[in-house]
C-alpha cells in the first residue's frame, strides 16, 4: 500500500513538472533587484529613451513564473531567534527576515505628505520640462479620437433625452484616459472594462455605427440587443463585454492575465475602474490575487472623486488609491488623468513592466467626472456646480491637449472645426440607420447558452409568445417574433 502511494506520488510529481516546464522559483535578477521596489522614478526626459533601449531598467526578461518573494521564505531556527549576537536582532520568519526593536512603534495611518502625482503638461498645454517622445501621427490621431467620444457623448446623450434610447452614460472629463491608455496598449492586449471606457474601442477601430447598433439594440448590435446601452463588447478587437456590476471585472482581468503568463504571451490584460470600484470586495481579492501570482495585468483607476453621489472623503481615509498597492505588493503609480502626454507615457511604461517583468502594475488616475453619472443622475444634487464648471472649463484634458499639438503645429482652426462637423454628421446618419434597422428576433434572448436549451428554458420561450400574443399593445410593434 505504502509502496503504491509512494509511486503515485512521484508519478503526480513527474506529471506537474513535464506540465509546468519552467515553472520555477528563482531569485531576482541583479539588475531588476537594484531597482527600488518602493519608490521608482522615471524622468519625462529618460522615459523614451528607456523604453527603446534594450539596457534600459526594463532590460532582462525574468523566468516565467519567478517569484518575488523576500530571500527567506521558511524560518531558519525552529526555536526563533538565537540567545545572542548580531542574529538576535532579527527574526527569520515565513517572507523574510524581520527586525526586532525594544521600541513600541505602531505604524502611521497616513504619510506626512501625500503621494505626488505625475504630469507632463501643465494647464495651459505647455510641457514642464524636458521633451517627450510622441510623433505627429499618433498624437493628431489620440486629439481627434478624444474630440470624436466627446461628440460621441453629447449627441447620444441628447438621443437618450429624447426618448430614442434607454440609457447612456457620458465620459466627458475623461477622454485622456480613455484614448492615452488605448495608444499605449496593442491589440493583443486584453481590456476588461468597466462602463466609461468606450474610447478604448474607438481607438481599436470600433465604428461609429457600431456604437450606434449597440445603443438602440438592433441586429447589427454584436450583443444581439441583450445588453443595456453603452454596455460594448467585442470579440475581434480583445475587449471584454461591460458588466454593471461594479468591481466584478477586477478578479476576471487577474485571471485573464495569469492565462496569458501561462501560455506565454507577449501581452498583458488591463482592466478599469472608478474609485468607487476601489471600495468593492472584487478590488481587495484581485489586488491580492494579482500580487501572488505575479500576473500581467494593468489596474487603471479613474478616480474622480465621485462614485455616483458618495465622494472619497466618505469612501476611505487613505490617500486615495495608489497606496493601496504598497500594501498588497504591487507597484503603483498615480497620474494626472487630465494630462493626455503623462498617461500615455505612464501606461507604456506600466505595460512594459508588466509583461517584461511578470508583474502587476496599479495606476490611479486623478480626475473629474463633469458629466452627470449617467441619464438617470443629477450630479448638481450632490455637487457644487461652480467645481463642475471649474473642470468643465478650466481643466478639461481636451482643450489642454489641443493647446500642445496646435503649438507644434500640428494643429488648426480649420482642422477643429472639420473635424467636429464630419463627426457630427456622421453620427447622425449613424442613428438614422440604427433606428430603422430590423431588431434582433424573439429567439436571440433564449441562445448562446446552451447547446441544447433545457426543457424549463424552451416552456418560458413558449409562455413568452403566448403572453405577446395575448397583450401585443404591452411589447413593441418592430421586435420580430
Amino acid at each position: 500500500m505504502a509502496v503504491c502511494v509512494r509511486q503515485s506520488r512521484n508519478n503526480i510529481i513527474n506529471l506537474v513538472k513535464s506540465k509546468m516546464g519552467l515553472l520555477g522559483l528563482t531569485n531576482l535578477s541583479s539588475s531588476v533587484s537594484s531597482l527600488n521596489n518602493d519608490h521608482i522614478t522615471l524622468s519625462t526626459a529618460s522615459l523614451a529613451k528607456d523604453l527603446r533601449n534594450e539596457s534600459s531598467v526594463f532590460e532582462n526578461k525574468p523566468t516565467l513564473y519567478r517569484t518575488r518573494r523576500f530571500e527567506s521564505t521558511k524560518p531558519h531556527q525552529r526555536s526563533g531567534v538565537h540567545s545572542n549576537g548580531a542574529s538576535s536582532q532579527f527574526l527569520d520568519f515565513p517572507g523574510g527576515q524581520v527586525a526586532f526593536t525594544p521600541e513600541m512603534r505602531f505604524i502611521s495611518e497616513s504619510r506626512k505628505e501625500r503621494i505626488p502625482c505625475y504630469r507632463v503638461l501643465d494647464d495651459d498645454g505647455q510641457l514642464i520640462q524636458g521633451s517627450i517622445d510622441v510623433g505627429k501621427e499618433i498624437a493628431v490621431k489620440m486629439y481627434s479620437d478624444m474630440a470624436t467620444l466627446q461628440t460621441m457623448d453629447t449627441i447620444f446623450y441628447e438621443a437618450q433625452r429624447q426618448g430614442r434610447i434607454s440609457f447612456y452614460l457620458t465620459t466627458i472629463g475623461e477622454e485622456a484616459i480613455n484614448i492615452a491608455s488605448a495608444a499605449a496598449l496593442t491589440i493583443d492586449d486584453f481590456v476588461v472594462p468597466q462602463y466609461r471606457e468606450p474610447g478604448v474601442l474607438l481607438w481599436r477601430g470600433f465604428t461609429l455605427q457600431q456604437f450606434a447598433n449597440q445603443c438602440f439594440s438592433n441586429k447589427g448590435d454584436d450583443c444581439r440587443g441583450r445588453q443595456m446601452p453603452i454596455h460594448y463588447g467585442s470579440k475581434k478587437l480583445n475587449y471584454f463585454t461591460v458588466a454593471s456590476t461594479i468591481a466584478s471585472q477586477l478578479p476576471h482581468a487577474v485571471g485573464l492575465a495569469y492565462s496569458l503568463k501561462m501560455d506565454g504571451k507577449d501581452a498583458c490584460a488591463v482592466t478599469y475602474f472608478g474609485d468607487g470600484g476601489s471600495s468593492e470586495g472584487d478590488f481587495h481579492a484581485a489586488l491580492n490575487f494579482a500580487a501572488v501570482t505575479e500576473a500581467p495585468v494593468l489596474f487603471i483607476c479613474r478616480n474622480n472623486g465621485w462614485a455616483i453621489s458618495t465622494p472619497t472623503s466618505d469612501q476611505f481615509r487613505s490617500d486615495g488609491i495608489v497606496v493601496r498597492g504598497e500594501a498588497y505588493g504591487v507597484r503603483s503609480i498615480r497620474v494626472d488623468g487630465n494630462d493626455t502626454l503623462a498617461l500615455y507615457s505612464t501606461v507604456r511604461a506600466a505595460r512594459e513592466m508588466a509583461i517584461r517583468e511578470q508583474r502587476p502594475i496599479l495606476v490611479e488616475a486623478l480626475t473629474y467626472r463633469v458629466g452627470h453619472h449617467s441619464t438617470s443622475d443629477d450630479s448638481t444634487k450632490y455637487r457644487p456646480v461652480d467645481e463642475i464648471e471649474l473642470w468643465r472649463s478650466a481643466r478639461d484634458p481636451i482643450t489642454r491637449f489641443r493647446k500642445w499639438i496646435e503649438s507644434n503645429g500640428w494643429w488648426s482652426g480649420e482642422a477643429e472645426s472639420e473635424l467636429r462637423s464630419n463627426v457630427r454628421k456622421q453620427l447622425l446618419d449613424a442613428i438614422q440607420v440604427a433606428e430603422r434597422t430590423e431588431k434582433p428576433p424573439l429567439v436571440d434572448i433564449f441562445t448562446d447558452v446552451y447547446d441544447v436549451p433545457p426543457s424549463n428554458l424552451s416552456e418560458q420561450e413558449k409562455g413568452l409568445r403566448e403572453t405577446i400574443k395575448i397583450h401585443p399593445q404591452d411589447y413593441p410593434s418592430d421586435f420580430p417574433l
